[in-house]
């Protein structure tokens, strides 16, 4: 796409969230940037978060949560997550997958190296989003925000030039449909809920889902439960096998049925009775706030009609989504998605036209179908995610990603799956730990960063 002829133009914008992908780009209800990686304790009334009247817990991190990917491919690409030279005092976490603390440490550095927290306006709600009456002098549409300061309870009405939206998608749980559940007498809880393994001491404890929450989560409750079941859509219908590095612990097919007395039937004919069901069965993209009269809308977990995933063809440029792929190197792809949506609003890269847009939303939604892929999949990425990236990166001007970041996801996402107690501790990447130190150091010395130096910084060993 070839750059704007039109001049620099400077917008005034509302950026929804102060995660990694509103940073990357605030308004956040919370205390604190960081967004999803700020840890509490605390958990919602209703541990299925089925209640719409409840009181909503922003976080879904569970206290013994690490990374699963290696940190040196998770980071922004101008700003290397890098061990610290202040882990030696303890006070920092220096493994390649670190706890969440860490992230929220290395987001908190991030904010402060580029003066971003200073920007956001902390303890404010987005209530409602929508398009303004008075158009802006380009000829665009404007947008009225309408918040709520949770420290006072006021409102504020402003209006927009653009909104982005960064609020996340780790808040509002899916949950597995199980014939039976009605009658069923034990209890249940979504992820989104869990925090730590004592609750379940000495339970037997069904969970359902296989991805990456699901594996973690079933074996921080083995430490303690009698028995742990994993419920797993992605396995044969006659599976059952014990899985490595606990006695207790177990794989299976999907349930089929769960009964009044307290009997959980799985397709592959085993019968467990069981305390727990635990849904680690994902979320589900949630905007209560925007009102587009039905135009951008989320049907099966597709938000849509959008371009690239970014922009609504109706709306562009002036609304705009950060951070809705999933299965992915999050932080480099909110930091692309975020130039793009810059260089857009600031008139030094164009769009195509609305229908050119409409048509490439189109095509892409029919490549899906005609793959077989389901509409709830549609922001799944995975491996396609660094093609997209780099279509990113090439839009605004900037560096592909680097092969090996790349090499770096494609291999640690294969351990996770191989169901490894130890694949965030033992690997065999060295060389692409290699190749990333260098990069860091051409970009730390090049760089006014105010992280120390590179030999400071790198403590491969821990």
């Amino acid at each position: 796409m070839a750059p704007s002829s039109n001049p620099i133009t400077t917008r005034h914008v509302a950026v929804i969230g102060a995660g990694a992908a509103g940073l990357s780009a605030a308004m956040e209800r919370g205390n604190q940037i960081g967004g999803v990686w700020a840890y509490t304790s605390r958990v919602e009334p209703d541990p299925m978060s089925l209640d719409p009247n409840r009181t909503i817990t922003h976080s879904s991190l569970y206290s013994s949560l690490r990374t699963n990917i290696p940190r040196e491919c998770m980071g922004f690409t101008d700003f290397p997550f890098a061990t610290r030279p202040d882990t030696e005092n303890g006070s920092r976490d220096p493994r390649r997958h670190p706890g969440h603390t860490e992230v929220l440490a290395y987001l908190r550095d991030f904010a402060r190296e580029f003066e971003i927290e200073e920007m956001v306006r902390f303890e404010t709600e987005v209530v409602r989003v929508e398009t303004a009456e008075e158009e802006g002098g380009d000829g665009h549409r404007r947008w009225r925000v309408r918040s709520r300061s949770l420290s006072s309870g006021d409102f504020s009405d402003e209006v927009y030039d653009a909104v982005v939206i960064c609020n996340g998608h780790y808040t509002e749980p899916r949950h597995a449909h199980i014939p039976g559940i009605d009658s069923w007498p034990g209890k249940q809880i979504h992820s989104h809920n869990y925090r730590v393994p004592e609750p379940f001491q000495d339970q037997v404890v069904i969970v359902i889902g296989s991805s990456a929450s699901g594996i973690d989560i079933s074996r921080d409750i083995a430490r303690v439960a009698a028995e742990v079941h994993i419920s797993s859509r992605s396995t044969l219908t006659d599976t059952f096998e014990q899985l490595p590095g606990h006695e207790n612990l177990w794989l299976h097919s999907t349930i089929q049925s769960v009964h009044e007395d307290g009997s959980v039937v799985f397709h592959n004919g085993k019968v467990v009775f069981a305390d727990v069901i635990m849904h680690c069965t994902g979320y589900k993209y949630h905007f209560p706030f925007l009102e587009t009269n039905g135009y951008v809308n989320v049907d099966d977990n597709r938000v849509g009609p959008l371009y690239k995933h970014v922009f609504p063809p109706a709306l562009a440029p002036g609304l705009s989504f950060i951070g809705l792929p999933w299965q992915i190197t999050p932080f480099p792809m909110f930091e692309l998605q975020s130039k793009w949506v810059a260089a857009v609003l600031s008139g030094r890269v164009s769009l195509p036209s609305q229908d050119e847009m409409m048509e490439d939303v189109k095509a892409f939604y029919s490549e899906l179908e005609d793959s077989g892929i389901p509409k709830r999949y549609t922001h799944l990425m995975g491996d396609s995610q660094f093609e997209y990236d780099n279509w990113l990166a090439e839009q605004c001007g900037c560096q592909p990603i680097e092969k090996w970041r790349e090499q770096m996801f494609c291999i640690g996402f294969k351990r996770i799956y191989a169901q490894s107690d130890t694949y965030r501790d033992k690997w065999d990447d060295d060389h692409l730990v290699e190749e990333a130190y260098e990069d860091f150091a051409k970009y730390l010395k090049k760089s006014s960063s105010k992280f120390q130096s590179f030999s400071e910084t790198r403590n491969l060993k821990k």
